[in-house]
């Protein structure tokens, strides 16, 4: 069994942010991406596959029963927060 959560970032610069976490992480874990989609897989057996759109980016995180959800929803929030310095980008989860 595993938990799961997606959230939402308005962003006219979803893309850029996608590509930029895929590549930040993707020497701890195993990233692939595109401009328009990207995943991280984590040995931990945390996930996130992110969507980008026009005019934000989507956000689906996974963790294994035994993981901290918040705590990797957390993480995910403060590298895009991080990488999106230039705007007040703010995610929405649920």
């Amino acid at each position: 069994m595993t938990q799961h959560a997606t959230g939402t970032a308005p962003t006219a610069s979803a893309s850029r942010y996608l590509q930029q976490l895929c590549k930040h992480w993707s020497h701890k874990a195993k990233a692939e991406f595109t401009p328009e989609a990207g995943s991280i897989r984590f040995d931990s057996g945390n996930r996130l596959q992110m969507t980008a759109l026009p005019d934000s980016l989507s956000l689906s995180v996974t963790v294994p029963d035994d993981g901290d959800l918040a705590q990797f929803q957390d993480v995910v929030d403060r590298h895009l927060v991080r990488f999106a310095f230039r705007e007040d980008l703010v995610i929405t989860w649920s």
